[in-house]
């Protein structure tokens, strides 16, 4: 059966509605990658030296290999790396506050996030929560998917200044404190919701990462549904194509190189923590590769030599409200392909070898190519992809999606977008 376009943003959809925290991010890529074929291994157990197809999870991270017959322990990489998490309000350790009749939940901002694009929406909860049993404790997922909580913003009637001070101005303290029932302020209370939630006993909640989430799912938006609207495309919608490019490659994988997967947590606050791109975390994944087939330092360090490494994180589409913010001769557009990333002072990894690596790709997949670099004056984000290449000297090409809104709690991509992407990443690892 051919697959279009729209069947592959749909499919994204279907991602995107799936992962509303990076833990259920990784549960649905490890749901979609066992169902391709690749078998789950503990992070702190045996690995297998024959050739197969691997994952291993570790809360919002993720890494997942091909090893095809014969490849030797110092067969060197095909990586695609991209980011589970997402600028959200995560739910503080004691949230339990509230004023004028009303109960809420203190939030804190995590990453860059649009603050003003969470006002007046209906909000879940989503993530993780560990919890006491008589074997020890155990980590649950939970997912309220339910409008539970808002946060109402001031009329404009008692706002005058935003009439005559520039526009809305927020503290993130006072502000964005969602209300989530009536009555007072209950110590605890938050807990025993949480434990209702999970069917176990009040007691038994022990702590939580948790995350506020639009409850409006993603979609396909536009006149024709060009676009694909939803919250966390950044960087799920990578996410979703490195993924899927290595399933459909499973089944006849490259000679001679191991292809692999790594999906990051923390990137939007800079990727430093146990399991963040600026840690050990891949290192050792891909490490213990190389030793499960036998291999010892040395050739861990030829393979890393000649490997090469796809980071895949959402790009700036050209505003058109605000095209003077962008670069006049480098136009993004909505459905026109992948962007290569560039930076002259490396905010990404691009060089002129990686650079044609993916271009290679491309027209191997008859992809078109765009190009982004920051306009004079203006500097943008970065990616996993100057942390990677540096901490493991992997050669490193920085690739996206044209995206509007970017770290909005609503972020817009073009519904063509997905599947140019993913054909793109299966050529890089199907070299012709």
């Amino acid at each position: 059966m051919t697959t279009t376009a729209r069947d592959t943003a749909l499919d994204l959809i279907d991602f995107l509605n799936a992962s509303p925290s990076p833990y259920h991010a990784t549960a649905e890529a490890r749901r979609r990658l066992t169902a391709a074929g690749f078998s789950e291994l503990a992070a702190a157990g045996d690995w297998p030296s024959a050739p197969g197809r691997y994952v291993v999870v570790e809360g919002g991270t993720l890494f997942a290999w091909i090893v095809p017959d014969g490849a030797a322990p110092h067969a060197p990489f095909r990586l695609l790396g991209a980011h589970t998490d997402s600028p959200t309000l995560r739910i503080k350790p004691q949230p339990d506050t509230g004023r004028a009749g009303l109960r809420q939940l203190g939030v804190e901002v995590y990453g860059g996030a649009l603050i003003n694009s969470w006002l007046d929406r209906d909000l879940g909860l989503a993530g993780r929560v560990v919890v006491r049993t008589s074997d020890g404790p155990r980590t649950r997922l939970l997912r309220v998917d339910r409008p539970v909580l808002v946060i109402p913003q001031l009329a404009i009637h008692l706002n005058a200044e935003m009439r005559t001070d520039g526009g809305l101005k927020l503290d993130a303290q006072h502000h964005l404190v969602p209300i989530w029932s009536m009555g007072p302020a209950e110590p605890g209370g938050f807990s025993r919701f949480l434990a209702a939630e999970l069917d176990v006993a009040p007691d038994a909640v022990l702590t939580h990462d948790l995350v506020t989430y639009d409850l409006t799912g993603a979609r396909l938006t536009g006149a024709d549904e060009e676009f694909v609207s939803s919250g966390r495309l950044d960087d799920l919608g990578c996410s979703h194509a490195t993924v899927s490019a290595l399933c459909a490659v499973a089944g006849e994988p490259a000679p001679g190189q191991v292809s692999a997967v790594v999906l990051f947590d923390n990137e939007e606050i800079g990727s430093q923590s146990a399991t963040g791109a600026r840690g050990a975390w891949l290192g050792r994944q891909l490490e213990r590769t190389v030793l499960a087939r036998g291999g010892g330092r040395d050739d861990f360090l030829r393979a890393l030599a000649g490997s090469v490494h796809v980071s895949a994180d959402m790009g700036h589409a050209t505003h058109p409200n605000y095209s003077d913010k962008h670069e006049p001769e480098h136009h993004i557009a909505l459905n026109a392909g992948p962007i290569v990333k560039m930076s002259a002072n490396v905010l990404y990894a691009t060089d002129a070898p990686t650079h044609a690596a993916f271009l290679l790709a491309a027209e191997q997949a008859k992809v078109p190519v765009q190009y982004f670099v920051n306009r004079g004056q203006v500097r943008s984000g970065s990616t996993i992809g100057p942390i990677v290449a540096a901490g493991l000297a992997i050669p490193t090409v920085d690739v996206g999606n044209p995206t509007l809104a970017m770290h909005s709690a609503r972020e817009l991509c073009g519904a063509e977008d997905s599947a140019l992407m993913i054909a793109a990443l299966k050529a890089f690892l199907t070299p012709a």
